[in-house]
């Protein structure tokens, strides 16, 4: 079983991603960064630029697809709806199964006060030891889209209407 917990995720603010996406010169993502989005029917109404939409209810099955696809990512994030549940849940499931597939690759350690901890773990590719950092959006994307939802240089098919009723 996995020593890996969800007291073990390390959070991303909106504001760290979103400089990672401005630094890039062709306004996508880093080479090095993946953003994994798994919303479900909740996906509606914009998503960050350059995520990869894996809808919670797929994870089962694709999570191990998922690692070999991000391997040669240094960062990867994660984030739903709010990113309490489906976020986390998915960033945890995507540290266990790096775990199983390249045991002694992946290490969670403290980092800074302890507060915070970050999943770190090799590409598994040919011993080339690079460390993996994986995140979890903090707030998720409806955070985001309160404050980055109309910049199209950081959000994609942003429709104003759906997130603003309701509010």
């Amino acid at each position: 079983m996995s020593s890996i917990s969800l007291a073990d995720l390390q959070y991303m603010s909106r504001e760290t991603l979103a400089q990672k996406i401005s630094s890039s010169s062709d306004q996508a993502l880093p080479a090095d960064t993946a953003v994994v989005d798994v919303r479900d029917s909740d996906h509606i109404g914009g998503h960050i630029r350059g995520s990869t939409w894996v809808p919670s209810s797929s994870l089962d099955y694709k999570v191990p697809s998922l690692v070999r696809e991000l391997r040669d990512k240094e960062v990867v994030v994660f984030h739903c709806a709010l990113s309490q549940q489906r976020g986390p849940s998915a960033a945890l499931r995507y540290l266990r199964e790096k775990e199983r597939l390249d045991p002694g690759k992946v290490e969670v350690r403290e980092e800074g006060e302890g507060v915070e901890k970050s999943g770190e773990g090799g590409t598994g590719e040919k011993g080339e030891g690079k460390a993996q950092r994986v995140y979890v959006l903090k707030g998720g994307f409806t955070e985001w889209q309160e404050k980055f939802g109309e910049d199209e240089k950081l959000t994609e098919g942003y429709q104003k209407d759906v997130w603003e009723f309701g509010s």
